[in-house]
């Protein structure tokens, strides 16, 4: 578990200061879940040949199949996420469509997708992983579950999309929906061509607006939560929403540098949502 801990630390990743505050029970499957997810993104990202890319992807559905039908998992995250997880009752369908969504960019990086194909894209890369949180942090209300990760989600994919413009593009990736590039006046969906566009600012503006929805929404359901168990969603929630905010102080006509957040300001609003009363 130890190397699986190493990973998330040396990863930088904003999940690693929701996850350090919590039980050693709770925290071991949120590393395992944060794992799981960084690997199969990985596989996407990678330099594999496409064929392979699809074989691999495949074959962790397979690793989902066994691990649900308790037999023994071909990998050590699959054993892990057996050993770490199960004991919280996890859903196999999240575990599916995040494979699925994140699946989406192949055989071709995703550019510029319908409203309809984005929601279900961040429903999958960002929902799940709320979605399994939530039910290890302890939530039991699944229609709260289903609507806080669906809405958290949305957002914090949203900021990632906003904060990565630049670079999704130069690997050929484009997330701005193609209504919202339409609308602002934008006819082309080549990546490059559109980060150049000066009327890109305006289709950022939009979707930005649609994340700002997301996190007022979501601090009213996170309200709803027990105090202890709203602590790690607000130390998530607060980091990505000081991106954002720096992204929207600084004006969508701006796609670089992206914004920084530094070790210690990260643990400072950490600490803010942990002594959240």
């Amino acid at each position: 578990m130890n190397n699986i801990k190493r990973m998330v630390k040396k990863s930088g990743t904003s999940f690693f200061w929701s996850m350090r505050f919590l039980p050693f029970g709770k925290r071991n499957a949120m590393y395992t879940i944060y794992a799981f997810c960084r690997h199969i993104d990985d596989i996407v990202d990678g330099d594999k040949d496409v064929s392979e890319k699809l074989d691999l992807m495949e074959a962790w559905r397979q690793e989902i199949n066994n691990i649900y039908d308790k037999k023994i998992p071909a990998t050590e995250i699959g054993r892990k996420i057996y050993k770490n997880c199960m004991r919280f009752k996890l859903p196999k369908e999240e575990f599916v469509r995040i494979i699925n969504s994140i699946s989406m960019d192949l055989p071709t990086p995703m550019q510029a997708p319908s409203m309809e194909r984005f929601n279900e894209y961040c429903r999958g890369v960002a929902g799940v992983p709320g979605n399994l949180s939530l039910r290890i942090f302890g939530v039991t209300d699944e229609a709260l579950i289903e609507k806080l990760s669906t809405t958290l989600g949305n957002a914090l994919q949203i900021t990632n999309i906003l904060r990565d413009v630049k670079e999704d593009a130069q690997i050929g990736r484009l997330y701005i929906p193609k209504e919202m590039l339409e609308e602002a006046g934008i006819t082309s969906t080549d990546p490059l061509t559109v980060i150049v566009n000066p009327n890109l600012a305006r289709a950022r503006e939009q979707l930005a607006k649609i994340a700002a929805e997301d996190y007022e929404n979501s601090y009213q359901l996170i309200k709803q939560l027990d105090k202890k168990i709203a602590r790690p969603i607000l130390m998530m929630a607060n980091i990505y929403k000081r991106y954002f905010d720096i992204m929207q102080n600084r004006g969508w006509e701006v796609i670089s540098p992206k914004p920084h957040l530094s070790k210690m300001k990260k643990l400072s609003l950490a600490l803010r949502a942990f002594f959240y009363r």
